[in-house]
């Protein structure tokens, strides 16, 4: 799926231009969807917390069942060359993925041996500094370890997302707000997410039903460095009803602040405006 332009693919050891063609019809993750990918971004220059994304998509590798062949740190390198084929004012879309070739027991295991690998670059840009959204509701959930792989950022995950989209979006909304199997809210249907009350951050507490995304823990890392204290707890939805700021962290776009759900509407606030500043900041200096 070409999301943006400029596309390069990184496969067989050598780097192409275009939307390369990667996997074959029998390979096991083209029938039976067993692909993990990561995502990372270059922009401004800089492509924050890259080996983080790296060492993560070999993780869900393995949780997958796949044998990453590809170590973290030499990811990076080979990104990095991909980078330097781009203006260094473009904004890049950052993928590594994996798949299983071969299959395993019944066919339906992945099977032995390393799995499929390669890289792709898109240019997209960052959104303007007034882009927001707006959550609705959605009667599907975040599954648990028990029933999917939570634990990996796995391609099967996402047609239960996009599911959330399409009836959020059925209702007028831009995203959805997602509660887990207790009922209580998880994230966002493609992010992580916060809410401000009386001047206090909250979000809600990893329990295995969501990945607490690289972004996420960057926020609250760079909170902490000013002394900011951000509450990982347990939250409902008439605690978002009742927030003062909601805004979603990712990797697509970093920082988006949330300006209604569902009829409860919100300011761009001063501490979403502070948790980007402190983002862009901490990824400029660290450069």
């Amino acid at each position: 799926m070409a999301t943006g332009k400029n596309i390069k693919t990184y496969f067989e050891g050598a780097w192409h231009d275009g939307d390369a063609m990667i996997m074959r019809a029998a390979d096991h993750g083209s029938w039976l969807g067993s692909t993990v990918f990561d995502g990372a971004r270059y922009a401004n220059g800089v492509a924050p917390d890259l080996d983080l994304h790296c060492a993560r998509v070999n993780r869900s590798a393995k949780a997958l069942m796949l044998e990453p062949g590809v170590a973290a740190d030499r990811m990076v390198e080979i990104i990095c060359e991909g980078l330097a084929l781009y203006p260094k004012d473009a904004a890049v879309y950052i993928r590594p993925m994996y798949w299983a070739i071969d299959g395993g027991i019944a066919a339906v295991a992945p099977g032995p041996g390393e799995a499929g690998f390669c890289v792709c670059l898109e240019e997209i840009p960052m959104p303007p500094e007034d882009f927001t959204t707006t959550l609705g509701t959605t009667r599907f959930r975040r599954p648990v370890l028990e029933s999917a792989v939570v634990n990996a950022k796995a391609g099967c995950l996402y047609p239960n997302n996009a599911r959330m989209l399409v009836e959020a979006a059925s209702k007028g909304y831009k995203n959805a707000l997602v509660a887990d199997a207790m009922g209580n809210v998880a994230e966002a249907a493609t992010a992580n997410v916060f809410m401000v009350r009386d001047g206090e951050i909250f979000t809600p507490i990893p329990n295995g039903t969501f990945l607490a995304g690289i972004t996420r823990a960057r926020h609250i890392a760079n909170l902490a460095a000013e002394g900011i204290r951000v509450h990982e707890t347990v939250l409902t939805f008439e605690d978002f009803r009742a927030a003062d700021e909601v805004f979603l962290s990712g990797n697509m776009q970093k920082v988006t602040p949330v300006t209604e759900f569902e009829g409860t509407t919100y300011g761009v606030g001063p501490v979403t405006k502070k948790v980007r500043e402190l983002y862009w900041d901490w990824a400029l200096a660290s450069a």
